[in-house]
């Protein structure tokens, strides 16, 4: 059977430079991972709402950077040490590898921003407001808005050359659109449920979706229908990627990742990793690709072996928030809600909330390297076990209005004993 035009055979060149393996700085699950057309650089994004930049021959962090409000769930990266990353908060944002504060902010969408795409000085934009948008990248004016989904928008792509942007939807369906004027040109249906992700072929004749029906499915886009349905993740697919040379990946709830040099060949799967991969994206040279994935970690894969590429030293992932259970089991059991966002040993680090380590005692907003909104950095509450107890009776928007906090109450006052308690043995210097 021959090959669909546009799949020309995934590019398998080896590394020039040694690759190190896993890329661990993150606070918690990783949810976006992108790398640049040149510069051996890449970027993520996680749910610790930071961005960072990473020098990938090196396998080292080059900056973290914090200004989203919330968990960042898609990053893009451009061709000269410039990124996008979106977020929960609602907003993008642009970045330069070696600024601290974001270049631009690109605000209008009225939900929680998931996906993002380029086209020369055009960014796209999707969101659970129902809408895709296409910005200017240089002024950060809003140029379109495509609307016809019924529901969240899960991503976008751009064509090639730029002139079509397909979005995939809550609604089970992609819809194709101009990108000169926001006319809808297809709408296609297939997929069973939702559609998480979309990409172009490279020669911008077909796209590429998966959908939480775990199917796979390439769509010829001038006769707008499908061409090929490809099975075998076990549960939703989540991301695909497009590698330089031709061939694409899928990436899945499952914790594989599907290596198609075309799509009449088998795959080869890499996997399965612990957890769901959110997010892979493709080395410039097509020889490395990179995974982000609910452990907090982004792992890198050899696509000409599809070995997982490992350090003499092995990263592991972080550890549990704490060890044991202090002899308090219900109190344990409370902490894994807040075990995602805090950390409670000295070596611990930030997540998306501050570490809890050595907190009684401690006056809020006051834990070095996390970027406290300007409420909790000018509050005088000094954390007591009194005052946890109330934060969790009333609520944090009434005792830290302003924090970035979830709401979280624990109504019955044992389970707010117990967990005060396993607080008090697990986070006080010994």
């Amino acid at each position: 059977m021959r090959s669909p035009a546009g799949f020309l055979g995934l590019a398998l060149l080896l590394a020039t430079s040694p690759a190190s393996a896993q890329l661990a700085g993150h606070g918690g699950p990783v949810k976006a991972v992108a790398a640049a057309p040149a510069e051996g650089l890449a970027v993520s994004g996680s749910f610790d709402y930071a961005v960072m930049f990473w020098d990938l021959p090196a396998g080292r962090a080059l900056a973290t950077l914090h200004g989203h409000k919330a968990a960042v769930n898609a990053v893009l990266m451009l061709a000269d040490r410039r990124a996008v990353s979106a977020s929960d908060d609602g907003d993008l944002l642009l970045w330069q590898a070696d600024r601290a504060e974001p270049l631009r902010r690109f605000a209008g969408h009225q939900g929680r921003v998931v996906a993002l795409a380029a086209s020369g000085n055009r960014l796209g934009s999707a969101a659970w407001d129902g809408t895709a948008r296409l910005w200017d990248m240089e002024t950060g004016a809003e140029l379109l808005r495509f609307e016809g989904h019924q529901g969240n928008v899960n991503d976008i792509a751009l064509s090639p050359d730029g002139a079509l942007a397909a979005t995939a939807g809550y609604d089970s369906t992609i819809r194709v659109w101009r990108t000169g004027d926001g006319v809808q040109i297809r709408e296609l249906r297939g997929h069973e449920f939702g559609v998480n992700s979309v990409i172009f072929s490279a020669d911008g004749k077909r796209v590429i979706s998966g959908g939480t029906d775990e199917s796979v499915r390439l769509w010829d886009i001038e006769q707008g229908k499908e061409i090929q349905a490809l099975l075998g993740h076990r549960g939703p697919v989540l991301d695909l990627a497009r590698a330089p040379g031709g061939g694409f990946a899928s990436a899945g709830i499952d914790g594989t990742i599907r290596l198609y040099r075309t799509p009449a060949d088998k795959p080869q799967v890499l996997g399965p990793r612990r957890g769901a991969v959110w997010s892979i994206a493709f080395s410039a040279d097509g020889a490395r690709l990179l995974a982000a994935g609910n452990d907090g970690l982004i792992r890198l894969w050899d696509t000409a072996n599809g070995q997982e590429i490992t350090a003499e030293t092995p990263v592991a992932a972080a550890p549990p928030p704490a060890m044991a259970n202090a002899g308090n089991e219900r109190g344990a059991a409370l902490f894994k809600r807040c075990g995602p966002c805090h950390t409670v040993t000295p070596d611990g680090g930030n997540r998306a909330g501050p570490t809890l380590h050595n907190i009684f005692g401690r006056r809020m907003g006051t834990v070095a390297g996390y970027p406290y909104s300007e409420a909790l950095r000018k509050g005088d509450i000094v954390w007591t076990e009194e005052n946890v107890a109330d934060l969790f009776t009333r609520g944090p928007d009434v005792v830290t209005p302003g924090s970035k906090m979830p709401l979280q109450k624990l109504v019955n006052p044992e389970d707010r004993d117990a967990l005060i308690d396993y607080l008090r043995q697990v986070t006080t210097p010994r």
